[in-house]
């Protein structure tokens, strides 16, 4: 461990991540903003569903282009290289901020993308073919310790390998779900949708999606197997880029995974960007080396323990984990169900007052299709009823919810109890024993 703690390596790799990351998080956001979901999503709903511990984060109205335009702002001087330190903070504050404003939009990739981003707060990604490393030649430097490099891929291989473990289970492997349900809706294809409707697509999908996840990690860290590997890694990304729609993820992952190659490789990227814009060799001339905080390799340590250990959380918790959902975020289990519900509130008063409340008229449609399915937000919404209909006239408020909730093709069943005063329920780490057992049997990670 002494030996590899002292090992060095260029610092292209790094620098080129740099740049292929902020590139790329720079057109998610513009990407973002010329569809007009800034204000779909995060102005024109009345109300949101903060994480659990995360209640401060509150939404900014209009402002919230701002805070847009900041981590956008960010985003390329991250990848310039310019006031480096302060951009990557700033780029992990305000992506963050984003993430945690309202749960509806979570998305494991979102959860990576400010993962890395802490990460590169600890790491020296402006010491080379960086405007911070041209302006000020004390901190240019052209070799950092290996770790630097590797803490990056083993981040990366985390959220492979997990995703494929969370892929060991009875209804991806043995009965194709929800592959088989997803795949015929995409049909309509050029040239490969008549395939779909093929009975063993969806479990070559399955399965091919597995060992995927499971062995590219590995694949990608040698060098013999890596340009096969990396074939392997653009194939996959781009078909799950045109069957699904979860935006600019496959790029990223794309762009991410060229960290895995050597760093004649990544000098050679560089001397092409340097030709192509005629930047001087002096941004790279130096033969310095980086020498790291003694405080970062601690940091390091406590960080990489909690990533390998808290997607496993779920274990504290009895019931099927795809049908409570305790435990399920952040730990990198990737399009592994599908879930559809139908939720019907009614809110009660002690002055003899009730009403069945029409869910259009608080949430948008994107919010009640993942509040009818997720147990932590039909008790978020509980509470918003409560606190308004205790504003209009209504003592005490009871909130009670009809649910019923399908998953994976399995016929629909009632989800929350009936009975219980939702208004009563307060949220928490502990288990929900208010919600109804599931009566079936996944069998997996």
């Amino acid at each position: 461990m002494q030996q590899y703690l002292k090992q060095k390596i260029s610092a292209a790799p790094l620098a080129v991540f740099r740049i292929g990351f902020g590139l790329m998080l720079l057109g998610s956001i513009i990407r973002f903003w010329s569809k007009g979901w800034i204000f779909d999503l995060y102005i024109k709903p009345k109300y949101f569903f903060p994480f659990y511990g995360f209640e401060f984060v509150k939404p900014l109205g209009n402002y919230t282009y701002i805070l847009f335009f900041i981590c956008a702002l960010c985003a390329l001087l991250v990848a310039l290289g310019l006031f480096y330190r302060i951009a990557i903070i700033g780029l992990f504050l305000s992506f963050t901020y984003i993430e945690l404003i309202d749960k509806s939009t979570y998305l494991n990739h979102y959860y990576f993308i400010s993962l890395v981003c802490l990460l590169m707060i600890f790491l020296p990604a402006h010491v080379y073919f960086s405007v911070d490393s041209y302006r000020n030649r004390q901190i240019s430097a052209q070799y950092i310790p290996q770790w630097c490099i590797d803490a990056i891929k083993l981040m990366i291989c985390i959220l492979y390998f997990y995703a494929g473990l969370a892929k060991l289970n009875s209804d991806w492997l043995l009965h194709a779900q929800p592959l088989k349900i997803w795949l015929p809706a995409r049909n309509d294809m050029p040239i490969i949708g008549s395939l779909f409707n093929k009975d063993w697509v969806p479990y070559a999908f399955s399965w091919f999606g597995c060992l995927y996840d499971l062995t590219i990690p590995f694949l990608l860290w040698r060098s013999s197997s890596r340009w096969l590997a990396y074939l392997a890694v653009i194939v996959f990304h781009i078909l799950t880029a045109l069957l699904f729609p979860i935006g600019m993820f496959p790029h990223i992952m794309i762009v991410a995974a060229l960290i895995f190659f050597s760093p004649n490789f990544h000098k050679n990227i560089i001397r092409g960007i340097s030709h192509w814009l005629k930047i001087s060799s002096d941004l790279t001339e130096t033969t310095r080396q980086y020498i790291a905080p003694s405080f970062i390799l601690p940091v390091f340590v406590v960080f990489f323990s909690f990533q390998l250990l808290f997607p496993f959380r779920y274990l504290l918790y009895p019931g099927e984990l795809f049908w409570t959902e305790q435990g399920y975020r952040f730990s990198w289990r990737v399009m592994l169900m599908e879930k559809a519900g139908y939720t019907q509130f009614t809110v009660k008063g002690k002055n003899g007052k009730q009403v069945v409340v029409n869910n259009n008229d608080f949430l948008s449609t994107l919010q009640e299709k993942m509040m009818s399915t997720q147990p932590d937000m039909l008790l978020q919404y509980a509470h918003i009823l409560c606190d308004y209909y205790k504003q209009h006239g209504f003592e005490s408020p009871q909130v009670y919810v009809d649910s019923y909730v399908t998953l994976n093709g399995r016929m629909g069943k009632p989800l929350i109890s009936p009975n219980t005063d939702l208004a009563k329920e307060h949220d928490s780490f502990q288990h929900k024993s208010w919600i109804l057992p599931f009566n079936d049997t996944i069998k997996g990670f």
